[in-house]
């Protein structure tokens, strides 16, 4: 009995397994069935075994339309290939960028970054995207042009230096093609040939294509995300493609030691097509502009700090025998990159092992390859000429006015540059874009042209504009307020409707949508009166500084009176606007907050206080919260006016938190950059 119970026991054991084997097969074989193919069970294991560093790339990126569009769809879909541990963040306002990423769904590793520096162009500036770049929180940046081409040996070579224990910065040069007529599979895992067969396209490029050190915009450059800053020095505001922005980083983190600096365009293996045709708007070619721009700061920055880069001194790094090393083709030295702690530094300098004979042996073999291109960066080193803005005002202002036919105007001498520049970062936070600077001075026109500004010189205004000592009441600040009214009497004549701010008025949301809804004919000014009751449209309380004036026949007949009898006063405009269009002491007063012009019957309105509040109503700059003092009364803007002094109105503006720019980075503050206290004094 206990023979046949064990019997038993022992065949309902081997009935469980063997009904574990089917299942566990029945399982396996559906799995094939459902289970992605290959390149999709590569990916997978891909992702499962990333183990590497996280990496997020940053690239100006074109219009995704053409050519064009089609080059950079083919770069990005390279550099997402490679690991899932890569991001991509594009520089760009353009729409269709915007739809290119959204292609890639809503967990999309490809993101839009339009929160940067541009001209008013649309081109961005270098110093901007750095900056953007450095506040990554991945562990290392790449910063590279948006049509460049990358193999896997890209990632291979940053997960080697990753394991370096000093911060470093890699520079790699990408190579040159007339053709590259491969295309990527629908995981973007394979390249694909004319035949739809899978092909390794690299030895191909490498045979045909030559090292480009000469266009710097195809320069990769990857730092990793350490507390020590790439170089010392502050960069300029060089636009994007326009300069040789590249060399100026790499030779100011040479100079200043802080980081390791190699090359590693002998292990990156990075292509891109040069034979593409580039269209432009007809109606403004920004390349003669931007030129005209950038050649006078080549001129003004590379005299003071531009050393031409020789590549040929910098390390490389360099493969033998499948194993990262340094080399110094100068010393003929080479410097093992091997496990486990990686690459020992003293300070920044790598200790010298010269008993690596056979190293030095492969490195002679392959330094050939990374010899630089025949060019040279010092005949962009101009001497410098006078800045000339090839638009007229009438093209400026056909490119700058809204739907409406509407522009911003500010008037600014270079005494007033921070804060001009403060409001205008103010307006980008706003998305308010159809504004104009008009140049007092050659020097404000200079500074304008290199920040990317819409700006005109007014050829009329006076020469003798004092730095320090042109604020409320000098012989100086009435010379230059009436540059104002004429430079406004001239774009309503040529059918524009102006909002002339002064530059120390401080937006808190977009006044244009109140302003436009009063009708023609109708003049609409702040209020300068600082009585907290009573009428606030007594004498010459109208302020010059804040004003919305619409290009109609009444207007402007009434604008050509006050022009006039400012031109014939000894003091300011301010009071010859309240005198012509509310008469001497308010004697064409309605009521309280109107007047009407007996000759034009032009009305002029005083804006409510609470809403566009000047400097000494309700002591709001007193307030121990300016901002939330003024957001609570619902104000549009604040004038910081009824204050002596151009420097006191500085610090009041700064110490209240209503500043929008660093003038040590020569940027807008915004949320993503890592910026110390402003100080201006």
């Amino acid at each position: 009995m206990g023979t046949l119970h064990s019997k038993a026991l022992k065949i309902g054991l081997l009935m469980v397994w063997l009904c574990g084997v089917v299942l566990i097969s029945i399982s396996f074989y559906v799995s094939t069935l459902i289970l992605p193919s290959s390149s999709n069970k590569e990916q997978i294991k891909n992702l499962m075994n990333s183990v590497g560093p996280t990496v997020t790339i940053f690239a100006a990126a074109s219009p995704f339309i053409g050519l064009i569009g089609s080059r950079q769809s083919l770069a990005v879909r390279s550099w997402l290939g490679l690991s899932q541990d890569i991001r991509v963040v594009l520089f760009s306002q353009d729409p269709s960028v915007f739809s290119f990423a959204d292609s890639f769904g809503p967990d999309s590793r490809v993101s839009v970054e339009p929160d940067i520096d541009y001209t008013f162009l649309g081109t961005p500036f270098f110093h901007s995207m750095v900056a953007r770049a450095q506040t990554s929180d991945s562990d290392i940046s790449v910063l590279m042009d948006s049509e460049t081409i990358l193999f896997p040996d890209f990632i291979s070579t940053l997960n080697s230096v990753h394991k370096l224990d000093h911060d470093w910065l890699l520079i790699a040069s990408s190579r040159n093609i007339s053709d590259f007529p491969f295309q990527l599979d629908v995981y973007g895992q394979h390249w694909i040939g004319g035949n739809g067969q899978r092909i390794e396209p690299k030895k191909e490029c490498l045979s045909h294509g030559s090292l480009e050190h000469c266009d710097d915009t195809k320069v990769i450059m990857a730092w990793n995300n350490g507390d020590i800053p790439l170089h010392n020095g502050v960069l300029p505001p060089f636009l994007y493609g326009k300069g040789f922005h590249t060399d100026w980083v790499i030779n100011e983190a040479l100079s200043s030691k802080f980081r390791f600096v190699f090359d590693a365009s002998l292990t990156i293996s990075s292509f891109f097509v040069s034979n593409l045709d580039f269209d432009f708007d007809p109606k403004i070619d920004a390349r003669k502009w931007e030129n005209v721009g950038n050649s006078h700061l080549r001129a003004l920055y590379g005299s003071l700090f531009f050393r031409e880069a020789d590549y040929s001194n910098v390390i490389k790094l360099f493969i033998c025998n499948g194993h990262y090393h340094f080399g110094n083709a100068t010393s003929n030295i080479v410097y093992p990159l091997g496990p486990p702690k990686g690459l020992s530094f003293n300070g920044v300098e790598v200790f010298r092992l010269r008993k690596y004979k056979k190293l030095i042996g492969c490195f002679d073999k392959v330094k050939s390859f990374g010899k630089k291109v025949g060019c040279s960066k010092k005949n962009q080193l101009m001497p410098l000429e006078p800045l000339v803005l090839p638009f007229s005002l009438e093209l400026l202002l056909s490119v700058r006015a809204d739907q409406n036919k509407t522009v911003v105007l500010a008037v600014a001498g270079y005494s007033y540059k921070d804060m001009l520049m403060s409001w205008v970062c103010r307006l980008h936070r706003l998305q308010v874009s159809n504004f104009v600077v008009c140049a007092l001075d050659d020097d404000i026109y200079d500074f304008c042209v290199l920040q990317g500004l819409p700006v005109f010189r007014d050829r009329l205004a006076p020469s003798n504009i004092s730095y320090d000592d042109c604020h409320f009441g000098t012989n100086c600040f009435q010379r230059v307020t009436k540059v104002k009214s004429r430079v406004v009497l001239e774009i309503l004549k040529l059918g524009y409707n102006v909002l002339m701010s002064d530059v120390d008025v401080y937006w808190f949301k977009n006044p244009l949508p109140l302003l436009t809804t009063f009708g023609p004919a109708v003049f609409v000014a702040q209020s300068d009166e600082y009585k907290i009751t009573g009428p606030i449209n007594l004498p010459r309380r109208l302020n010059s500084g804040f004003y919305y004036a619409r290009s109609d026949n009444t207007t402007i007949t009434a604008l050509k009176k006050v022009v006039k009898h400012a031109s014939l006063s000894n003091l300011s405009e301010q009071p010859s606007f309240y005198d012509t269009l509310c008469g001497f002491n308010g004697s064409y007063r309605l009521d309280d907050d109107t007047c009407q012009e007996p000759e034009t019957n032009l009305v002029v309105h005083f804006l409510d206080r609470n809403l566009f509040p000047n400097g000494a109503y309700r002591d709001l700059w007193d307030s121990s919260n300016v901002s939330s003092t003024c957001m609570n009364i619902g104000c549009f803007v604040l004038h910081n006016n009824w204050i002596s002094g151009r420097q006191r109105k500085l610090e009041r503006q700064v110490s209240s938190g209503l500043w929008e720019y660093d003038t040590s980075t020569r940027m807008c503050l915004r949320s993503w950059q890592r910026f110390k206290p402003v100080s201006y004094f």
